[in-house]
């Protein structure tokens, strides 16, 4: 899709334009609303029901009052996503509301935005004039949320890691293909979380050793998670920050491959370009790189672009203070400044991923 098309003019009428203007204005309200007509039921009776359903029907089914009932249908009335019959006086769901019922994308990203990013956007500002994640007092006095995973809230833990999983773990089974088709006998896993990617490598090949590099919290995460999970035994560990300037990666026995999922954009470009450094130096010739992100303006849907983009005042307010969703371009321009060259690129992974297959120049 050429974005350049998209967002260089103007494509609503005055009228329009306004009325964006004040769901962006009342956009807290309206996804409120939203997430407590979801997880209270509310949608799924309007979409069970032949006929709709009155007001005092909904009422006596979800336990609100009559009042509560109103609030919550008037307001998903004018936000779109239930539709009211003025003649038989009764609600159904509409389109927007079917997606909100029965899009698993749309509940990741309600609940992570919800028990993950709420409270803190609120510190949104103070995040972007410092550069460093303000938002993230809310939970804890962590640097990085990363150095915190471990102790978040459950909920809030919940959320993240079904967030985090939900967009790698769809692009995995084409990951492995491109991967392991130049039949790799050592992987190097660099932030490697709970091991999903790794336990799917050892299960796809009975000869393959995969290490995975992360924070201590995260590896001891990872230890407990892979337990007892056929091939475990062939997944290793190396503790390691990245962002110490000491920090190395193992470079014996040799890498074959270096994987990085989803991991590069918690870090700024000059971090990304420091962490990409320390990996030329464990490769040789015939060593590869793999970086699968999903970048915003490779997206097939201008829908995708926009939710991607969204996703990076996340990692300013809550994350770290100063990375996002990279660009192709901002993240070639990392990869090559580290010593590396992008050799392919391959588009549409899973639901919107790409992976950059490197190699030393």
């Amino acid at each position: 899709m050429d974005y350049r098309k998209i967002y260089s003019r103007e494509r609503l009428s005055a009228g329009d334009a306004q009325k964006a203007a004040e769901m962006i204005a009342f956009g807290p309200v309206i996804f409120q609303i939203s997430r407590i007509m979801l997880h209270s039921g509310i949608f799924s009776m309007l979409r069970d029901s032949d006929r709709g359903m009155t007001v005092e029907e909904i009422s006596a089914e979800s336990g609100f009052s009559e009042y509560a009932a109103k609030v919550l249908l008037e307001s998903s009335l004018t936000a779109g996503t239930v539709l009211y019959d003025f003649d038989t006086k009764r609600y159904s769901l509409s389109k927007t509301g079917w997606f909100m019922l029965t899009d698993e994308m749309v509940r990741v990203n309600m609940d992570f935005n919800h028990d993950v990013n709420y409270i803190g956007l609120f510190d949104l500002e103070e995040a972007l004039r410092d550069g460093k994640p303000a938002g993230l007092r809310h939970f804890g006095g962590w640097k990085t949320i990363y150095e915190g995973l471990s102790q978040l809230p459950e909920q809030v833990q919940r959320s993240w890691f079904a967030f985090d999983h939900f967009y790698s773990d769809n692009s995995f089974d084409r990951a492995l293909e491109i991967v392991f088709a130049r039949r790799p006998h050592r992987i190097l896993d660099v932030g490697g979380n709970l091991g999903a990617w790794a336990l799917k490598c050892v299960e796809h090949d009975p000869d393959v050793r995969v290490t995975i590099a992360d924070l201590p919290p995260q590896i001891e995460m990872m230890r407990r998670e892979t337990a007892g999970h056929p091939g475990s035994d062939r997944i290793d560990a190396w503790p390691v920050d990245m962002l110490d300037g000491s920090s190395v990666l193992p470079s014996s026995p040799r890498i074959d491959a270096v994987w990085m999922s989803q991991f590069l954009d918690c870090f700024s470009l000059k971090e990304i370009r420091s962490i990409l450094g320390k990996a030329v130096r464990i490769m040789d010739g015939e060593a590869r790189l793999y970086i699968m992100e999903t970048l915003w303006d490779r997206q097939r849907y201008e829908t995708a672009a926009m939710c991607l983009t969204q996703i990076s005042p996340y990692f300013t307010a809550l994350a770290n203070g100063r990375s996002k969703m990279y660009s192709l371009e901002d993240l070639r321009g990392a990869v090559e400044a580290s010593g590396l060259a992008v050799e392919e690129i391959y588009d549409g992974i899973g639901l919107g991923h790409s992976i950059l297959e490197c190699k030393i120049k």
